[in-house]
């Protein structure tokens, strides 16, 4: 007797792309996380032009849009949704099918990351039609800043799950990154004006490397005003990158260790 192969199931793109569908249209039908998602971190970007006056700079705006984008929408939004789908059971469900771990976790996460990407490029263009864009120094350290920016946040958004009991909760979990971490991260302030000691402890967050490869790529200009280019300006990135590398690494051993698929009951 001859026998026939198994038949080839779904790909992992496919079974993720799949799942990410459905994510995509339950936030859709969410009103107040379509809101929270599109519209808040786009409010805080205005609040800083309008602080940062006539003399705001495109760059300025470019890299305030990431950084609110990256903790308000992709770090919050995950935290909340996360919580919730372990909550209401469907992520235990998911685990029963042929889905994997980590597909379960970044189909989740794929359209909050697409509507990430998409409001940062409005973002971009809307800096470019008002005349106050400006060639990048380095077009690479950008993508890697929001690129890795967005991998940080999703671990630790994953993370940050086994502390937090229910989506109403991460309100109050979240605020270690969402206050602490973005109030330190050289958005509103430069952290040179800081204490050398809390300089350094501020450069060890994980949005302010996001920030400082955001201003060396775009602007070419250090945590502390210099201005550097060429290979002066990799060699100020090795830093940031570091950090970023560091913080994936320590939230996705948590995520693996502790991550609850579950509620406590």
């Amino acid at each position: 007797m001859t026998t026939l192969p198994a038949p080839a199931g779904p790909s992992s793109l496919r079974r993720i792309g799949a799942l990410a569908t459905a994510e995509t249209r339950l936030l859709a039908r969410n009103r107040t996380a379509v809101v929270n998602s599109v519209l808040m971190p786009l409010l805080l970007v205005g609040f800083v032009a309008v602080v940062g006056g006539d003399g705001m700079l495109g760059v300025d705006l470019l890299v305030a849009a990431a950084g609110f984008t990256l903790v308000f929408l992709t770090y919050y939004n995950l935290v909340t949704t996360y919580v919730a789908r372990r909550e209401d059971l469907v992520l235990q469900r998911m685990r029963t099918g042929e889905l994997t771990d980590a597909e379960v976790l970044a189909g989740t996460a794929a359209p909050t990351l697409l509507v990430t990407a998409v409001q940062i490029g409005l973002v971009a263009v809307g800096v470019a039609v008002l005349g106050r864009w400006t060639a990048p120094v380095d077009l690479l350290l950008p993508v890697l800043a929001v690129l890795l920016g967005a991998v940080v946040m999703v671990v630790l958004a994953t993370a940050s799950t086994v502390f937090t009991r229910t989506p109403e909760s991460a309100q109050i979990t979240t605020l270690p990154v969402v206050m602490g971490a973005t109030a330190l991260s050289g958005l509103f302030f430069p952290l040179s004006v800081l204490p050398e000691g809390l300089a350094t402890v501020a450069r060890l967050l994980p949005l302010t490397p996001v920030v400082e490869l955001l201003q060396l790529g775009v602007a070419g200009r250090t945590w502390n005003g210099e201005v550097v280019a060429g290979a002066e300006l990799w060699w100020a990135a090795l830093a940031p990158l570091g950090v970023l590398l560091a913080w994936t690494a320590i939230a996705g051993f948590a995520t693996a260790r502790w991550f609850r698929w579950a509620p406590r009951r």
